[in-house]
Protein backbone atom coordinates (compact mmCIF):
# COMPACT_ATOMS: atom_id res chain seq x y z
CA UNK A 1 0.00 0.00 0.00
CA UNK A 2 1.45 3.45 -1.25
CA UNK A 3 2.00 5.85 1.19
CA UNK A 4 0.04 10.04 1.37
CA UNK A 5 2.89 10.69 -0.14
CA UNK A 6 4.72 8.19 -2.07
CA UNK A 7 5.60 10.50 -4.69
CA UNK A 8 7.84 12.75 -2.96
CA UNK A 9 9.59 9.87 -1.31
CA UNK A 10 9.95 8.67 -4.47
CA UNK A 11 11.74 11.23 -6.24
CA UNK A 12 13.82 11.99 -3.32
CA UNK A 13 15.05 8.64 -3.15
CA UNK A 14 16.35 8.70 -6.80
CA UNK A 15 20.12 9.79 -5.66
CA UNK A 16 20.19 7.45 -2.89
CA UNK A 17 19.39 4.76 -5.51
CA UNK A 18 21.69 5.77 -7.87
CA UNK A 19 24.20 6.57 -4.85
CA UNK A 20 23.89 2.96 -4.09
CA UNK A 21 24.23 1.47 -7.34
CA UNK A 22 27.97 2.97 -8.46
CA UNK A 23 28.74 1.60 -4.55
CA UNK A 24 27.86 -1.56 -6.03
CA UNK A 25 29.31 -1.67 -9.81
CA UNK A 26 32.67 0.11 -7.85
CA UNK A 27 32.74 -2.73 -5.61
CA UNK A 28 32.04 -5.41 -8.46
CA UNK A 29 35.03 -3.32 -10.27
CA UNK A 30 37.73 -3.84 -7.21
CA UNK A 31 36.74 -7.31 -7.15
CA UNK A 32 37.44 -7.64 -11.35
CA UNK A 33 41.02 -6.00 -10.57
CA UNK A 34 41.60 -8.30 -7.80
CA UNK A 35 41.14 -11.18 -10.39
CA UNK A 36 43.53 -10.05 -13.02
CA UNK A 37 46.06 -9.25 -10.20
CA UNK A 38 45.95 -11.87 -8.09
CA UNK A 39 45.81 -14.67 -10.55
CA UNK A 40 48.67 -16.71 -10.56
CA UNK A 41 49.18 -19.86 -12.74
CA UNK A 42 49.47 -22.87 -11.73
CA UNK A 43 51.96 -25.83 -12.97
CA UNK A 44 50.84 -28.91 -14.51
CA UNK A 45 51.48 -31.35 -17.19
CA UNK A 46 49.02 -30.20 -19.40
CA UNK A 47 49.83 -28.20 -22.77
CA UNK A 48 48.91 -24.37 -21.85
CA UNK A 49 46.59 -22.56 -23.86
CA UNK A 50 47.60 -20.47 -26.24
CA UNK A 51 45.09 -17.60 -26.11
CA UNK A 52 44.25 -17.22 -22.65
CA UNK A 53 41.00 -14.25 -22.89
CA UNK A 54 40.12 -14.68 -19.41
CA UNK A 55 42.22 -11.49 -18.69
CA UNK A 56 40.94 -9.66 -21.83
CA UNK A 57 37.44 -10.29 -20.11
CA UNK A 58 38.06 -9.14 -16.59
CA UNK A 59 39.42 -5.78 -18.11
CA UNK A 60 36.77 -5.69 -21.11
CA UNK A 61 34.08 -5.82 -18.33
CA UNK A 62 35.71 -3.78 -15.89
CA UNK A 63 36.26 -0.75 -18.27
CA UNK A 64 32.31 -0.93 -19.32
CA UNK A 65 31.47 -1.01 -15.56
CA UNK A 66 33.46 2.05 -15.05
CA UNK A 67 31.76 3.78 -17.69
CA UNK A 68 28.54 3.32 -15.94
CA UNK A 69 30.06 4.42 -13.14
CA UNK A 70 30.74 7.41 -14.90
CA UNK A 71 27.81 7.76 -16.48
CA UNK A 72 25.77 7.49 -12.98
CA UNK A 73 28.07 9.64 -10.81
CA UNK A 74 26.92 12.49 -13.71
CA UNK A 75 23.43 11.51 -12.82
CA UNK A 76 23.96 11.67 -9.40
CA UNK A 77 25.06 15.08 -9.91
CA UNK A 78 22.37 16.76 -12.08
CA UNK A 79 19.65 14.71 -10.03
CA UNK A 80 20.90 16.52 -7.11
CA UNK A 81 21.09 19.79 -8.06
CA UNK A 82 17.59 18.63 -8.82
CA UNK A 83 16.27 17.72 -5.40
CA UNK A 84 18.67 20.80 -3.80
CA UNK A 85 16.40 22.98 -5.76
CA UNK A 86 13.69 21.56 -4.73
CA UNK A 87 14.74 21.22 -0.91
CA UNK A 88 15.80 24.66 -0.86
CA UNK A 89 12.15 25.87 -1.77
CA UNK A 90 10.36 23.67 1.38
CA UNK A 91 9.47 26.98 3.63
CA UNK A 92 10.34 25.16 7.36
CA UNK A 93 14.16 25.23 8.29
CA UNK A 94 14.00 21.81 10.10
CA UNK A 95 11.91 19.97 7.19
CA UNK A 96 14.89 21.44 5.40
CA UNK A 97 17.78 20.06 7.69
CA UNK A 98 16.07 16.66 7.19
CA UNK A 99 15.61 16.45 3.70
CA UNK A 100 19.29 17.70 3.57
CA UNK A 101 20.20 14.80 5.83
CA UNK A 102 18.11 11.75 4.71
CA UNK A 103 18.01 12.41 0.86
CA UNK A 104 21.20 14.08 -0.20
CA UNK A 105 23.71 13.00 2.73
CA UNK A 106 22.04 9.37 3.20
CA UNK A 107 22.25 9.15 6.67
CA UNK A 108 20.18 6.77 8.47
CA UNK A 109 17.00 7.66 10.51
CA UNK A 110 19.10 7.02 13.77
CA UNK A 111 21.74 9.45 12.28
CA UNK A 112 19.13 12.05 11.36
CA UNK A 113 18.01 12.46 14.69
CA UNK A 114 21.75 12.19 16.67
CA UNK A 115 22.26 15.30 14.12
CA UNK A 116 19.17 17.01 14.70
CA UNK A 117 19.09 16.48 18.44
CA UNK A 118 15.72 14.74 19.29
CA UNK A 119 14.30 11.35 18.99
CA UNK A 120 13.48 9.45 16.06
CA UNK A 121 9.93 9.69 16.55
CA UNK A 122 9.64 13.03 16.16
CA UNK A 123 12.25 12.59 13.03
CA UNK A 124 9.21 10.70 11.53
CA UNK A 125 6.86 13.04 12.47
CA UNK A 126 9.19 15.55 10.77
CA UNK A 127 9.15 13.51 7.88
CA UNK A 128 6.09 13.81 6.90
CA UNK A 129 5.44 17.03 7.02
CA UNK A 130 8.56 17.68 5.25
CA UNK A 131 7.45 15.49 2.23
CA UNK A 132 3.65 17.44 2.35
CA UNK A 133 5.87 20.24 1.83
CA UNK A 134 7.62 18.62 -1.05
CA UNK A 135 4.49 17.08 -2.55
CA UNK A 136 3.17 20.19 -2.75
CA UNK A 137 6.39 22.01 -4.84
CA UNK A 138 6.18 18.82 -7.31
CA UNK A 139 2.61 19.12 -7.44
CA UNK A 140 3.03 22.71 -8.56
CA UNK A 141 5.75 22.17 -11.42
Amino acid sequence: MATRYQYAKDYLSQALYINQSIKSKTAQVESLRELTTSTTAKLTGMPRNPNPNYFDDYINKSLALEAEIAADLAALIDLKAEIIGVIKSVADRECRNLLELRYLSFRTWEMVAIEMFCDVRHVYRLHNKALAEVDAILRER
